[in-house]
């Protein structure tokens, strides 16, 4: 049979929750992650990122093609791209050949900080299931001596009745004076 501490939890269990609690110790003192922890290419990736994922960024990206076709359309100015518009789809490609990786930097980053994140939800759920239990326990033992500390009254006031004669609890007595009555 495993060992049991006095509180009901098993080893493992409390080896956790002693690990538990100094990993949220260790936490409270490093505070909360900060900016200037990050390198210049994670602070290039994440600013690229939220920017070309922007609806500012769509719309003058849009603008600026439609300016550029137009342009080579009408020959207002001397055609510099004209219509299969070779130059303007090299333009795209190198803008798209850069800013994927770049994002992707930023979505890995992103991503093993969600991790990071989604594991401490973990190891906090579990701590406080852990407690939660504790808690029961406690409560159960309480329940149990009050419970116990109850019978101890119930028989002590039951013997103080019997012996000043008020109450007889004792049934056989009792049946011996109804059939004499």
């Amino acid at each position: 049979m495993a060992f049991q501490p006095a509180h009901g939890l098993r080893e493992a269990e409390v080896a956790l929750l002693g690990e538990l609690r100094k990993l949220r110790q260790k936490l409270r003192e490093q505070g909360p992650p900060r900016e200037n922890d990050l390198t210049l290419g994670q602070r290039v990736a994440d600013t690229v990122a939220a920017n070309m994922g922007s609806w500012r960024f769509i719309i003058i990206q849009s603008v600026l093609l439609t300016f550029w076709v137009m342009l080579n359309i009408t020959a207002w100015i001397r055609h510099w791209d004209p219509y299969p518009f070779i130059l303007l789809n090299l333009a795209l490609s190198f803008q798209a050949a850069y800013a994927a990786p770049i994002i992707m930097m930023a979505q890995n980053r992103q991503q093993d900080i969600d991790r990071e994140a989604a594991d401490n939800d973990y190891k906090i759920n579990i701590k406080a299931e852990l407690e939660i239990e504790l808690l029961h326990q406690k409560l159960d033992q309480l329940r149990e001596q009050e419970v116990v500390q109850l019978s101890l009254a119930v028989k002590e006031l039951s013997e103080l009745l019997n012996r000043s004669g008020i109450c007889n609890t004792d049934p056989a007595p009792a049946r011996r004076a109804r059939r004499k009555a």
